[in-house]
């Protein structure tokens, strides 16, 4: 008799432990599964055609510069100054100053892509005209260099530029970096 006990409750545990989690005995899901799959699907295909337009309507702002690849790409020469400096935005403003009284007047500035040439390029300059060995000298006494708008090909507005290290950028001096310049940002 203490046989038939174990072996009936040997049976109950094992009978309890080993009943399929899935009551369908063919393995399939159930139309609610497959609903909520489809409704997914569906969520997240309209989520990207949403993204995609959203994406595209922004590019076309002409007002709005989303990546310095743009503003790389909006010079008249990219591959040359992505070479041979970096490209940068020019603002043109001129000051008006009156002494008696005295005040200051600022003009609307003008906003273009430009180019800062590194040092060690000057030579383009001075092989096609463009500065004189004067110009070059004096511009390299004061440890300068020249930055240009326009196409070098027409008639560009070249400037003897200096780097102005005294306001730093503070989006780029983070608490606990060392705030050292990358020696190829030193043109």
């Amino acid at each position: 008799m203490a046989r038939r006990n174990r072996y009936n409750d040997d049976r109950r545990y094992s009978s309890s432990s080993t009943k399929p989690r899935n009551s369908n005995p063919l393995g399939e899901k159930g139309p609610i599964d497959v609903a909520k799959a489809a409704i997914l699907a569906s969520v997240f295909v309209i989520g990207i055609v949403v993204g995609i337009s959203l994406n595209f309507s922004t590019n076309s702002n002409l007002d709005r510069i989303d990546s310095s690849l743009e503003i790389d790409q909006s010079y008249p020469n990219p591959e040359l100054c992505q070479s041979f400096g970096a490209s940068a935005i020019v603002q043109d403003v001129r000051l008006f100053i009156t002494l008696n009284p005295f005040n200051v007047f600022v003009t609307q500035p003008v906003m273009q892509p430009g180019c800062v040439l590194r040092q060690n390029n000057w030579s383009l300059l001075e092989k096609q005209n463009l500065v004189s060995s004067e110009q070059v000298r004096d511009c390299k006494r004061r440890m300068n260099t020249f930055g240009y708008t326009g196409v070098l090909e027409g008639n560009p507005k070249i400037s003897c530029v200096y780097q102005n290290d005294s306001a730093s950028n503070l989006f780029l001096n983070r608490p606990g970096s060392s705030g050292n310049r990358v020696e190829s940002d030193t043109f």
